[in-house]
């Protein structure tokens, strides 16, 4: 199958949700601002979780609407497809870029959504929070559940006055690395041409879980 998230990877569908976030420990006035943007989005995301009259099954198709918009508002898309697509980015147009966003952007919602329904109670624990440079900070962090802890880095950009995700890195597997050598194989081996078809049939049907 094309567009495949690796075994560890594939706790980031559970981690762009945002349903296990949970705010634990302390940290200092300092480190909070990256670190709260994710647990405002998280927060959003687990009252809809546990809306009662939302996980009615005529509800289901409004309740992954909701639930995607929340976290989308968290995610920058443009930064994670112009990351994901290396050099091609800046052979591309305005319109072409859009157009690669949106599809990369539907291919990212079908992940993460066809998968939210099985969150189990995993935990966020956030470790500590650093500048990378001017603008852009990384959350560290490790998912804890009853059979495993996994280390997790959560990266942000700041853009007006907010804090987007780019990327997630758990246990050294980053997402954006992760799509990145998918669509540059593609590209090598055909043409991006080949990889806006192969983008454009996967959005037709979400990933099974």
């Amino acid at each position: 199958a094309i567009f495949t998230l690796s075994t560890n990877a594939r706790f980031l569908s559970f981690i762009m949700s945002g349903a296990m976030l949970v705010l634990a420990g302390t940290m200092s006035a300092a480190a909070r601002s990256a670190t709260e943007a994710i647990s405002t989005t998280s927060n959003e995301v687990i009252r809809l979780l546990r809306d009662e009259d939302l996980k009615k099954p005529w509800r289901m198709v409004e309740r992954r609407r909701q639930l995607e918009a929340v976290i989308g508002k968290r995610l920058s898309y443009e930064e994670m497809s112009k990351r994901a697509l290396g050099e091609q980015w800046k052979r591309l147009s305005e319109q072409e870029r859009q157009e690669f966003v949106d599809l990369f952007k539907t291919l990212l919602a079908n992940t993460y959504a066809s998968r939210i329904e099985g969150y189990a109670g995993e935990q966020i624990q956030f470790i500590n929070e650093r500048q990378l440079e001017s603008g852009y900070a990384e959350v560290h962090a490790k998912l804890v559940s009853n059979k495993t802890e996994v280390t997790m880095d959560f990266r942000l950009l700041q853009t007006s006055g907010d804090w987007l995700v780019y990327d997630i890195v758990v246990d050294g597997v980053g997402l954006v690395n992760n799509y990145r050598g998918q669509f540059a194989k593609i590209i090598r081996n055909s043409s991006y041409a080949d990889l806006l078809k192969k983008l454009r049939n996967k959005a037709e049907l979400p990933e099974s879980p």
